[in-house]
């Protein structure tokens, strides 16, 4: 039961424990922690132990629901000098109070700039308020407190208020990004309740597919006007940007970087818009290029590969009933799936766990090999 508990695609997600259990079990993926029972000196402090391992590169804190109040005197409960433990446990009353502050400097790197406006408008906006890496960089920092605390916060009703700021702010973030993991270490990856707030946001998405309307002749660049040169050249750029983070692929991953260069140069007065705007359309061309070659590898039709998967592994299991099976797993996923899922600790959650509780529907779960090779193809294709 207990490996079952720390693998991540496993649906067991709740144990209860017994003291014992509890002061011994080791499972960084153990997030939250509801304490019923009082507890103290290191009893107490394995026990926080226990939700506060780093797991992935999404879980950064534990959360404990203290039913009984022994934290409202945790250096009494620890018998330690309260100066020792200062900053280890905080409450999340304690970080609604500090969010209108932090979410506060984060906006003040962008006066004057329309959080409502849709699209290339709001980002290009933005990103003209970020010129250098240092000015990026600054950002990443601050933002990453305020990360913290949304994800810590989350769901309390108290950040609804907060909801569109925060969710601009992250999209500005996302799509300053350095790719590939290069750059300053303060660019983390986002948190999955952040994700998800970015995802219920389709502009986004249409953004990143709307290249084929950007790119134009090359010698059409030269009717345009200066300032036409440079809003096409960012539209341009935060698209093919967006198409690059959506793909897990090294091959865009490097042609993410060409582009983070392109607009170094830019920005540092080496590169004029005109040159600018025809680097990037040749980007774009070559990004065209990459995707057909994908496409071209990606032949096979994805529910009859998944069915070969099923009557190799499942030579029992009635044809009609694998048809039944891959017909409900190809739908769920499709629905579930979005572009560079792959790339995220909450998308590959979120896709296991979809393909879990369609292999209990059909009482296939214990399958292990099944669903780890269903699973492999899913990531692969879809």
């Amino acid at each position: 039961m207990l490996d079952r508990y720390r693998d991540a695609t496993d649906p067991l997600k709740v144990i209860i424990v017994t003291a014992k259990l509890l002061t011994g079990f080791d499972a960084p993926i153990c997030y939250c922690m509801y304490l019923d029972k009082p507890l103290k000196d290191h009893t107490l402090l394995q026990a926080m132990c226990r939700t506060n391992r780093l797991y992935s590169d999404t879980k950064k804190h534990g959360l404990i629901i203290d039913y009984l109040g022994v934290f409202e005197n945790v250096a009494k409960a620890l018998d330690y000098d309260p100066k020792e433990i200062e900053g280890v446990v905080e409450s999340v009353e304690a970080f609604k109070k500090l969010f209108p502050e932090a979410i506060g400097k984060c906006l003040e790197y962008f006066p004057g700039v329309d959080r409502t406006a849709l699209g290339y408008e709001g980002l290009i906006a933005a990103q003209d308020c970020l010129v250098g890496n240092e000015k990026k960089d600054a950002f990443a920092a601050q933002f990453n407190v305020l990360k913290r605390f949304w994800e810590a916060i989350t769901p309390d009703p108290y950040l609804n208020s907060f909801r569109k700021d925060y969710r601009w702010l992250a999209q500005v973030y996302e799509s300053i990004k350095p790719v590939g993991g290069l750059g300053s270490l303060l660019w983390e990856s986002l948190g999955p309740e952040t994700i998800k707030l970015i995802h219920e946001n389709t502009d986004i998405d249409r953004i990143r597919d709307d290249i084929d309307e950007l790119v134009m002749d090359a010698e059409s660049v030269f009717e345009l006007t200066e300032e036409e040169r440079k809003k096409k050249a960012k539209k341009l750029n935060i698209s093919l940007m967006a198409k690059v983070r959506s793909k897990n692929d090294p091959r865009f991953e490097e042609l993410g970087q060409r582009l983070e260069r392109l607009k170094d140069k830019y920005e540092a007065g080496v590169l004029s818009s005109l040159d600018w705007l025809k680097e990037l359309l040749d980007a774009a061309r070559e990004m065209v290029r990459l995707e057909n070659e994908t496409h071209e590898e990606v032949i096979p039709d994805d529910k009859q590969a998944l069915t070969e998967i099923f009557l190799e592994l499942r030579n029992g299991t009635t044809p009609q009933i694998i048809a039944n099976v891959v017909e409900d797993i190809d739908k769920i996923v499709r629905a579930t799936r979005f572009d560079g899922w792959q790339s995220t600790h909450a998308g590959q959650k979120e896709i296991q766990k979809v393909l879990r509780q369609t292999l209990f529907k059909y009482k296939l779960h214990k399958e292990q090999e099944l669903f780890e090779k269903a699973y492999g193809y899913i990531r692969e294709h879809y």
